[in-house]
């Protein structure tokens, strides 16, 4: 399921003719991904390293162990199979609505426990504000927007779909 993408043929996306320095790359989304297999902060944070950036902002979603006053023993993510290619449109939304040098998404399916990585997104611009109204624009617009599912067990036996 999981698709690393190459910075090939985005054209004149991003650029900004005032600004040499602050050209978009040619091809800012360079991973994303839902993957069964753990993620990793290292990953996403490579992924998105660009010299011409002056910001990079990151967010990492974890399991926590708790939710609207239950305690939470496990839980599970799935995702509907236009899962990647939806979270692939939210990413380029994001490059199109700001000056993104360069972005990556992953999120996690299958069984997790408190404590997993559940989610990781980063992207790099010019400058940090930039930076940080691009990843939360990214964060959000996933979790509404891109079709995964969680399913929590509470430790009391209770269980609940959020998402579906």
């Amino acid at each position: 399921m999981a698709q690393t993408y190459d910075a090939a043929g985005s054209g004149d996306r991003g650029k900004h003719p005032d600004h040499p320095g602050e050209q978009g790359a040619e091809d800012p989304v360079r991973l994303l991904a839902v993957r069964e297999t753990p993620l990793s902060v290292d990953e996403v944070f490579a992924a998105v390293g660009d010299h011409a950036a002056g910001g990079t902002a990151l967010f990492v979603g974890t399991v926590r162990d708790h939710d609207g006053g239950n305690d939470v023993a496990r839980l599970g993510y799935s995702s509907h199979p236009s899962a990647e290619a939806e979270l692939r449109r939210v990413a380029e939304k994001v490059v199109a609505d700001h000056p993104v040098r360069a972005l990556a998404a992953v999120h996690r399916v299958g069984d997790l426990v408190v404590g997993d990585l559940a989610v990781v997104v980063a992207v790099s611009c010019p400058h940090r504000a930039e930076a940080f109204d691009a990843c939360r624009k990214l964060i959000d617009d996933l979790k509404h927007e891109v079709p995964i599912w969680k399913h929590q067990t509470f430790s009391d036996g209770t269980e609940e779909w959020v998402g579906a």
